[in-house]
């Protein structure tokens, strides 16, 4: 397997010494199954802040997904791949059949994806148990076919990426799946710097991530526990970095890709809490244009138990909101818990 492939200009890995830092970071919206879908993406989007946002994932079993499916479950690829904020949105693909994954790349590509990811990374049971996500990085040449297959199916125009992590139980394989992937041509590379078995328990591993920046030519996007500058700013000196990933920072801090180009441009962070109620009243407008009372009532009090992280507010009235029993009620009681 050729391991020397270059990336696309438009990919090339940028040295943070070579240009500001404002201009030399780049910063994505992470692809968070049950939470990050459009709605949630269009609410970011608004805010602004960063430089794309990446689909939930779109699961590949039995027969490959039509072009229909990708543009009602990715709406931002009827308009030419962006968010109505003209961030652009890579569409994501989970799955293990190598034939219907590239097969459901090119429907995904069809329907108008400009960029296409795979997800080597979910580390839920129910995923993995189906032969999709982490599980897959116990099987560097399964990693190939399935880049490969999609790499080989789509135009050269459309970048291929994919997201891991550092290995399913354990690293042993990471460096066999890292090359896996890039000799099946792929542009990109996101790695999530624990592994399958660590879950979500701190620290992200960034050093692991500097290891894989130095031995490969795709660009690296390093992810996990970037939470604010500080933390940005040390991940980019362990990894060598200047790709960046957020997921559950996100959603704890909806202006986070905000705050962070505000204060790399050395200004002063603005304050945001009277700007949630504004965010409630346009992401609940959103939420029920696409679900019914009772789901759009279970993804505000989800979104509260992220909040709950940022803001005491929030926190200190969290069991308030999560006993509101409609959208009314739960509307009443966020204005009264910020204060309107």
């Amino acid at each position: 397997m050729n391991n020397s492939l270059e990336a696309p200009s438009i990919l090339k890995k940028t040295n943070p010494k070579e240009s500001s830092l404002h201009n030399s970071i780049t910063l994505a919206v992470a692809p968070m199954e049950g939470v990050m879908d459009h709605t949630m993406r269009s609410l970011l989007s608004k805010i602004g802040g960063m430089d794309y946002l990446v689909s939930e994932f779109v699961r590949v079993t039995q027969y490959a997904i039509p072009s229909s499916t990708f543009k009602r479950l990715v709406p931002e690829n009827n308009n030419s791949a962006q968010t109505k904020y003209n961030h652009p949105v890579h569409t994501q693909l989970l799955g293990s059949n190598p034939e219907l994954m590239s097969e459901s790349a090119l429907n995904a590509v069809k329907a108008g994806a400009t960029h296409i990811d795979i997800n080597f990374g979910c580390p839920a049971k129910r995923v993995n148990g189906h032969g999709g996500g982490s599980v897959l990085l116990q099987n560097p040449n399964s990693l190939y076919d399935i880049m490969k297959a999609v790499r080989s199916k789509l135009p050269q125009g459309i970048i291929v990426s994919a997201k891991i992590r550092l290995g399913y139980e354990n690293e042993e394989l990471l460096f066999d799946n890292v090359a896996a992937i890039e000799a099946a041509g792929t542009n990109k590379l996101t790695v999530h710097g624990r592994t399958k078995k660590d879950g979500y328990k701190p620290p992200a591993r960034w050093e692991k991530i500097g290891e894989i920046q130095d031995r490969t030519k795709m660009l690296v996007v390093a992810n996990g526990d970037i939470t604010d500058k500080e933390s940005l700013l040390r991940c980019r000196s362990i990894s060598g970095c200047s790709h960046f990933m957020i997921g559950r920072g996100s959603l704890n801090n909806p202006f986070i890709f905000q705050d962070l180009r505000t204060e790399l441009e050395n200004k002063q962070k603005i304050e945001h809490q009277n700007d949630l109620i504004e965010l409630f009243i346009d992401y609940t407008t959103q939420l029920q244009k696409e679900y019914d009372e009772v789901a759009t009532l279970g993804r505000l009090k989800q979104w509260c138990g992220h909040l709950r992280f940022e803001y005491t507010t929030i926190k200190d009235n969290l069991n308030t909101l999560r006993r509101s029993k409609s959208v009314i009620e739960f509307s009443d009681n966020i204005k009264s818990a910020l204060g309107e």
